[in-house]
């Protein structure tokens, strides 16, 4: 078991994002990777029914959760015990679990609320990671690859999705609702865990107070704030980037489908 884990732990040169072939082929070969796929699924998607489109969301979520698994055993095979700062429950770690929930759905009202939320704000965490990765890259092998196939597949789903589905103002505010009550979650765990175990950092979704943020221009913000006004910044933040892709999205099909057959409804009002 130690030997398959040292394998898993294999080592390469730190990936660089735009610089020399030498030093950035992981990253470029990482993007061309992420363009057929998108291209793939936006015609899969385009074309498949709905249970077709839940199964390949479905079958990536177990993809991403089984990547998961390995770079938490990556993280923490030391036997110092388990470093709790890695627990999976960040921003760009929700859609992991929203694409299981999605996947196995039933509800058609909750799937246009995780529809909303993916399409979204999903979206744009994927490919802000994919196109400005120097922060996510390390010089281990597995968590290179498993980094770029999390956020590949979440902005990859994410653009097929606003391509199968248009999505109007209410279900941007349903997208909003999901990230608001996500974040909440994080705030809620972070609280707990700062009361049971005060001196190991735990600090989910970057908005533990006792930790700060290290989410760029937020991180200039919070100091100078008080924090309830930094939580109000925070959701206004990441819901002003959310609304870019969705507005982005809508000009984008206003101008591509103009003369053509009207696309069909995620949901109806």
């Amino acid at each position: 078991m130690l030997e398959f884990i040292q394998f898993l732990d294999g080592r390469m040169t730190k990936p660089v994002a735009y610089t020399s072939f030498e030093t950035s082929w992981f990253h470029w070969l990482s993007l061309i990777i992420l363009i057929a796929t998108t291209v793939f699924l936006i015609k899969y998607f385009k074309k498949g029914t709905e249970k077709q489109i839940k199964k390949v969301i479905l079958i990536s979520g177990i993809i991403m959760v089984i990547f998961e698994i390995y770079k938490q055993i990556i993280f923490n095979y030391d036997g110092t015990g388990y470093e709790w700062y890695a627990f999976p429950f960040q921003f760009c770690s929700t859609p992991m679990y929203l694409y299981l929930v999605l996947g196995l759905s039933k509800n058609k009202k909750l799937d246009e609320y995780l529809i909303a939320y993916l399409a979204t704000y999903a979206t744009f965490a994927g490919f802000a990671v994919m196109i400005y990765p120097s922060s996510v890259f390390v010089d281990v092998i597995g968590i290179n690859i498993q980094t770029m196939v999390h956020h590949g597949l979440i902005a990859a789903i994410g653009i097929s999705l606003l391509v199968r589905y248009k999505l109007d103002y209410k279900a941007f505010f349903k997208g909003m609702t999901v990230f608001v009550i996500l974040s909440g979650i994080a705030y809620a765990m972070n609280t707990v865990w700062n009361i049971i175990e005060p001196d190991i950092v735990f600090n989910m979704f970057f908005i533990n107070p006792k930790y700060g943020t290290e989410i760029p221009v937020l991180s200039m913000i919070e100091p100078v704030v008080p924090h309830i006004v930094f939580l109000f910044v925070y959701v206004f933040g990441f819901t002003f980037v959310a609304s870019l892709v969705f507005f982005g999205a809508k000009l984008s099909r206003m101008v591509k489908y103009k003369t053509s057959t009207k696309p069909q409804l995620a949901y109806q009002n």
